[in-house]
Parts: structure tokens; C-alpha cells; sequence
């Protein structure tokens, strides 16, 4: 009898350890599928702002050809791309402060574009050029490719996040040293549309 006992006993330990185990396990995994959810949303982002700064070049020869354009709107511009791409974009990173900095350099950057896009309007011959028409069909894309990632980008921090922090998935993950991961939000005063005086 008191061997069958000592099994019983046993047993149960086992099944509650193989329980106990399977439930760390699977939040383990799903933790990691969520942050590499993230990550991937992340690199998303980075490969929209590259498209940016690699279209940016070939605008600015663009306009560069119009002899009496604003040299300061197109010096504006390759300032603004210059201090953006000084911005480490590394996912493994990034925290509020560092998703501020990218915020503050890349609306830098849009603010300079858009300038340079208003400035525009004033050469119809510019206006009228292939290349350029091209050129700007093509940023005003990738801007819209931008919102659109960031906000995937938002979608996949918020359900990592929601999902750490739920019991008792938050103990596994402080356990594992997963930490809430920031928001890509707008800087302040992003709201507002930069303001272009000739």
C-alpha cells in the first residue's frame, strides 16, 4: 500500500511538472513570436526610410538642374537627410528616447521635402519635368509606405506588450527579461504643417 502511494505521488509531480513546464514553454514561444513580430514590423520602418533617403539624391539632382532654384531649400534638404542618416535605426535599441530622436530627424526631413515640394510650385517647367513628376509620385508613395508602417509597427508592439504583461505571462517574462517595448509616436507640434513663406 505504501508502495501505490509513493507511485500515486510520483506521478502526479511528474504530470504537473510536464504541465508546469509545457505552459512556461508555450508562453516562452509565443513571447519570442511576438517580439520577432515586432522586429520584423521595425525593419519594415527602416526599409521605408531607406527608400526615402535613396530617392532623395536623385530629387535633389532633379531640381539641382533648375540653375535659379532655392539653394537654401535644396541645402535645407540635404542637411535634413544627412542628420537623418546619422540615426542608428537597430531594433535591438530602441527604447522611448531613441524612437524620439528617429521621430525628430525623420520630421526634419519631411519638413525639408515638403518645402522643397512647395518651392516647387513656383517652376512650371520644373513642374512639368518627367523625371521629376516620377520622382514625386514615387516619395509621396513612400511617405504613405512610412504612416502605414509605423502604424504596423504600433499594432505589433501593442499586442507584444499586452501580452507580457498579463498574468502570469508578465512573471515568465521578467523572469526571461522580456520588457514592454516603446510606441513609435510623433513629436510634438508634428501636428502641425510646416509653414513655407516666399
Amino acid at each position: 500500500m505504501k508502495n501505490k502511494k509513493t507511485i500515486i505521488t510520483i506521478v502526479i509531480i511528474a504530470l504537473l511538472a510536464i504541465v508546469l513546464f509545457s505552459g512556461i514553454k508555450g508562453t516562452y514561444n509565443t513571447i519570442i513570436s511576438y517580439d520577432e513580430q515586432v522586429n520584423l514590423a521595425w525593419s519594415q520602418v527602416v526599409t521605408d526610410y531607406q527608400r526615402r533617403m535613396d530617392l532623395i539624391p536623385n530629387l535633389v539632382n532633379t531640381v539641382k538642374g533648375y540653375a535659379d532654384f532655392e539653394q537654401e531649400t535644396l541645402m535645407g534638404v540635404i542637411e535634413a537627410r544627412s542628420n537623418a542618416s546619422k540615426v542608428e535605426l537597430n531594433v535591438d535599441n530602441l527604447d522611448q528616447q531613441s524612437l524620439q530622436k528617429i521621430e525628430q530627424t525623420q520630421q526634419a526631413l519631411g519638413s525639408a521635402l515638403s518645402r522643397l515640394l512647395v518651392t516647387v510650385e513656383q517652376y512650371p517647367d520644373l513642374k512639368a519635368n518627367t523625371n521629376f513628376r516620377d520622382l514625386q509620385a514615387q516619395l509621396e508613395g513612400t511617405e504613405n509606405r512610412i504612416a502605414n508602417a509605423r502604424r504596423k509597427f504600433n499594432e505589433a508592439t501593442q499586442t507584444y506588450n499586452a501580452y507580457i504583461r498579463q498574468f502570469p505571462k508578465n512573471i515568465y517574462a521578467s523572469i526571461f527579461g522580456f520588457e514592454k517595448k516603446p510606441y513609435y509616436e510623433a513629436v510634438e507640434g508634428a501636428e502641425v504643417a510646416p509653414e513655407v513663406q516666399f
